[in-house]
């Protein structure tokens, strides 16, 4: 359907149709303007190839309107705080199926991590198919560009797109536990530097204290502290899949150790000095120290994997029995099983085996595996990957099912 064509059915106020014509008339100018501006923003955060396949694909015709979430709004004014998944349930009956969704108006918005507030989303029903095209309603300013013959003057209007973006997901959610779940692919803090010894025998650190430590250092002068790794056994194989870290604050590294000569000849052992920095569980001696990582400042795109993959929850994070809502899970699937950030996954409930009271042998049955909730994964390792639980009707225990969506 061409830019310009308004929809019949597209409730408007008098008058303001012609607007709304002009208006996306214009838009591959303006967006155009956006993308050029806006270059090094998008490069920072890449589109998948699958990601555009999908897109083109639906951008070809729109949804099936069966798609739609039952009270999907005619159109919708994006917000400070709001997610593509927020927004993804407003018009879809499945918020991480963003692809569609961008690809609905993908010729309009050329990035879905560059959706800002202020811009108005219009749903176009066709045929028995749906889009979603950009529209901004005229207001203000806007309204006085349009001159007496009805004609729009072009005019530029600069407004800065830095961090204003919209996220794909609540990233408070996940940031907390970015730090805490950590996975080793091997035991290596076995081999880290470690807290030998305090200042006046502490038992316990606090931010700010010193704390000595052996080991080597490298290059790094910034550190993580972490408590003695525990291995992550995959709960059908037994097979130790990574080691969990329990993370617990920081460290600055501030003098380096050394060796002293004593007059006897023999070297003495002098260990390194380390100041606490941040806090987050209690610190004492054998705990150990990995140098921190650069931060990833990546955008966390929902959306379904690719091909089939299935699997169990290792254990709660945080050693917990059962977890519900907004609880982190540690999953038996990495990279090298084709898990990815950002990945949506449905989560079962194994059924439970019963007697069948009305027959006359009494057999056994186990009842079907139900679904009750959905995982979003944030954190992929090797062969063993973090996932927030985004919602769940029963408490999740080690052990349950999971599947794509």
């Amino acid at each position: 359907m061409p830019f310009c064509e308004c929809p019949k059915n597209l409730p408007l106020r008098r008058n303001s149709a012609a607007r709304l014509q002009l208006v996306m008339a214009a838009l591959p100018l303006a967006l155009s303007l956006l993308s050029t501006a806006s270059q090094a923003q998008t490069s920072t955060y890449p589109i998948t190839e699958k990601q555009r396949a999908t897109a083109a694909q639906v951008a070809q015709a729109g949804v099936p309107l069966s798609e739609l979430a039952a009270d999907a709004p005619e159109s919708y004014t994006v917000k400070r705080g709001d997610t593509l998944w927020d927004i993804s349930k407003l018009f879809l009956k499945s918020p991480w199926r963003w692809p569609e969704l961008w690809g609905m108006n993908r010729e309009q918005i050329a990035n879905p991590h560059l959706i800002y507030p202020g811009q108005m989303l219009v749903l176009v029903k066709v045929d028995g198919r749906a889009q979603l095209q950009l529209a901004r309603p005229l207001t203000g300013a806007s309204a006085a560009a349009l001159g007496e013959d009805g004609k729009l003057s072009p005019r530029i209007r600069v407004s800065p797109t830095d961090e204003n973006g919209i996220a794909a997901i609540p990233l408070n959610l996940i940031e907390p536990f970015l730090n805490d779940a950590v996975v080793f692919d091997s035991d290596e803090l076995a081999r880290a530097p470690r807290i030998v010894a305090t200042p006046e025998g502490h038992v316990l650190l606090s931010r700010g204290d010193l704390a000595y430590v052996r080991g080597e250092f490298g290059q790094s002068s910034e550190f993580r502290v972490f408590r003695n790794t525990r291995p992550l056994v995959d709960p059908s194989t037994r097979e130790i899949l990574g080691y969990e870290a329990p993370y617990l604050g920081t460290a600055d590294l501030i003098r380096a150790d050394q060796s002293q000569q004593l007059p006897d000849g023999k070297s003495e052992i002098v260990p390194a000095t380390v100041r606490i920095k941040t806090v987050r569980q209690e610190i004492g001696v054998g705990d150990r120290l990995s140098p921190t990582p650069p931060r990833s400042f990546s955008r966390y795109v929902p959306h379904a994997p690719a091909t089939p993959i299935s699997g169990q929850i290792i254990s709660i994070y945080g050693d917990g029995l059962n977890a519900g809502q907004n609880q982190i899970v540690a999953l038996n699937r990495g990279k090298n099983d084709g898990m990815e950030r950002g990945h949506v996954l449905a989560l079962w409930q194994q059924g439970r085996r019963v007697i069948d009271s009305t027959s006359e042998k009494r057999e056994e049955m186990k009842l079907p595996d139900e679904r009750h909730g959905v995982l979003f994964v944030f954190q992929v390792y090797a062969r063993v990957s973090y996932a927030l639980i985004i919602s769940v009707k029963d408490p999740v225990r080690a052990g349950d099912k999971f599947t794509q969506p």
